[in-house]
């Protein structure tokens, strides 16, 4: 079954990072939908015991929308850098520590590729999108972006990892980028384009 969202209708947000926040009410906002954080609405995130991006943004989005009671859209991504066997992956936010500091996960990122004498690595940044109801329906859409990681980080206009991820064909880093041009390349640009075709949003019921 396909979900349908009409216009008006209120989606929640499960995230309380603000810029994965920005970039989901940017991507929504055209369509109609009136988003809300779950930050906003002082709802917990719960534990992510997924094994895959995919699992943990469907645990997400079916704990914001049940306790919510709306719609929700809940994205797990993350940064896989080749040289390290895919790391950090799913860990990638936990690479930042509790305080969610991305200095100390790009600083642990070029640690780890010192260690194999290596100064960048073939990189993906993977984005699953994960639609869910309170009645418990959902689906997931997955983007990935492929390009490279390389030091020192650059750039002020992303978050996360952006400032050492360079997409194929650029020289500039995802946080030297115009905001639009990335929104338009990135992995999770790639899975809410697969989220729109499916025909999610629509004028009414």
């Amino acid at each position: 079954m396909t979900i349908r969202l009409p216009r008006g209708s209120t989606l929640i947000v499960a995230s309380h990072n603000p810029g994965k926040v920005r970039e989901i009410t940017a991507l929504v906002g055209p369509h109609g939908i009136a988003p809300v954080s779950t930050g906003d609405l002082g709802l917990a995130e719960p534990e992510e015991t997924g094994t895959s991006f995919a699992a943990n943004a469907q645990l997400k989005a079916l704990a914001a929308a049940t306790a919510g009671g709306h719609a929700a859209l809940a994205d797990d991504s993350g940064l896989c850098v080749e040289a390290l066997d895919g790391a950090p992956g799913i860990y990638s936010a936990r690479w930042a520590g509790p305080t969610r500091d991305f200095r100390i996960a790009m600083t642990r990122v070029q640690d780890e590729l010192r260690r194999r004498k290596l100064s960048g690595s073939p990189a993906a940044f993977v984005c699953a999108l994960t639609l869910a109801l309170p009645d418990g329906a959902h689906q997931t859409f997955t983007g990935t972006v492929h390009g490279r990681v390389a030091f020192p980080p650059r750039g002020e206009r992303g978050f996360g990892y952006d400032p050492i991820f360079i997409a194929d064909t650029m020289d500039e880093t995802f946080a030297q980028i115009d905001p639009a041009l990335k929104h338009a390349i990135s992995h999770r640009a790639k899975a809410f384009e697969k989220l729109l075709h499916s025909g999610i949003f629509v004028e009414s019921l």
